[in-house]
């Protein structure tokens, strides 16, 4: 069954990954939960490598950065007959066609985009079909949920942005937004949006998940939560002992005091590992996630549930889902915790595909 489903993942940070090791998706990395042997192994149809811009990059090249690692997702694509480049939900159905592993781009952090619709717009033309509005920092236009908000969610060039987005047939990414920040874009957008790594907050209470009225919201819009795997965001146990740590960290150049989800946002990934590693949280369980796509499905309906691992982007798996070669054992859990084979497949790629769907409908 899992072979035969139409898998998507949302979110996948191993661009950013390669670029840090300078290394390519098919070679040796031990730090790697993605790479080429994995993506084949785990029977997903298309991932989204994303682009994403780290904070200390507002001010600082941001765009330029962003444009870097879609050079990367391009150039790795091409290492490999058995990937293919997609940029609209034929091309998932093609790939699957034709047994192909399929790359989509995303972009993470609005700031990545300077205030310019013009750079949103040749994003787009790049071959990026989501842009998150914001990563842990709040930027000129929208708040963060891991920042002190400014401007009561989104300002008008906020929502000048997002109307743009429906026009272009790009997703509005909520992941990583405030609360006021999520209603400002569903009054504003004229089309799904996704939230393509976020998990609920009900069972974990860290501000980067979803509450049950967004959940909710999201349904009526037509929209997607797609699961996030961090433990951070699956396991209370954990998501309290990150976020009262970050509270009180002192680390590389940083005072401490940083976002919900660093404990400062100027420090290297290398460092933040070690950081987090030596807070000696728990992992979460694969039932855990299981427990949070029942719980969105439980909410907001089977329609509006899908998968967006945050593979190379976080520091802890959940066990049992510790590399993409792992994921069919989170449709072979589905299955025993009583999800029939159409509900699972509608997880794990079907719901994704209708929501894109309607987004480029509405383009055209």
């Amino acid at each position: 069954m899992h072979r035969r489903a139409i898998i998507v993942d949302g979110h996948c940070d191993t661009p950013y990954r390669l670029h840090r090791h300078d290394v390519h998706i098919d070679e040796h990395d031990t730090e790697a939960q993605f790479d080429l042997r994995s993506f084949l192994e785990s029977g997903i149809t298309a991932s989204f490598f994303v682009s994403y811009v780290p904070p200390h990059y507002v001010g600082h090249g941001a765009a330029d950065f962003a444009y870097k690692l879609i050079d990367v997702i391009h150039a790795e694509v091409l290492r490999d007959a058995r990937m293919t480049f997609v940029s609209d939900a034929a091309g998932i159905r093609a790939a699957k066609r034709d047994g192909k592993a399929g790359v989509m781009i995303g972009i993470e952090g609005g700031h990545a985009i300077e205030d310019s619709l013009d750079i949103l717009r040749d994003f787009y033309a790049r071959g990026a079909r989501y842009l998150t509005l914001t990563h842990v920092n709040t930027n000129n236009w929208c708040d963060s949920s891991g920042d002190a908000p400014r401007h009561g969610g989104l300002t008008d060039f906020g929502r000048e942005v997002v109307r743009t987005m429906n026009d272009l047939g790009m997703i509005v990414d909520v992941s990583h937004i405030s609360d006021a920040a999520f209603y400002a874009v569903i009054e504003t957008t004229r089309t799904p949006v996704i939230a393509t790594h976020s998990s609920c907050r009900a069972l974990c209470r860290h501000p980067r998940n979803m509450t049950d009225d967004m959940l909710r919201t999201l349904a009526k819009n037509d929209g997607v939560c797609m699961i996030n795997f961090f433990s951070a965001f699956i396991s209370d146990d954990v998501a309290q002992v990150l976020m009262n740590s970050t509270k009180r960290a002192k680390v590389g150049n940083g005072t401490g005091g940083g976002t919900e989800e660093l404990p400062d946002d100027r420090i290297d990934w290398d460092e933040y590992l070690k950081w987090f590693t030596s807070l000696g949280c728990p992992r979460a369980t694969l039932d855990q996630v299981v427990d949070h796509i029942a719980h969105a499905v439980e909410v907001a309906g089977i329609d509006h549930v899908g998968i967006g691992s945050d593979f190379d982007g976080v520091p802890a798996l959940p066990d049992g889902l510790q590399s993409a070669a792992t994921l069919p054992a989170l449709t072979e859990r589905m299955l025993q915790r009583g999800f029939g084979e159409t509900d699972v497949e509608k997880v794990l790629g079907g719901n994704f595909l209708r929501a894109f769907e309607a987004i480029e409908a509405a383009k055209r």
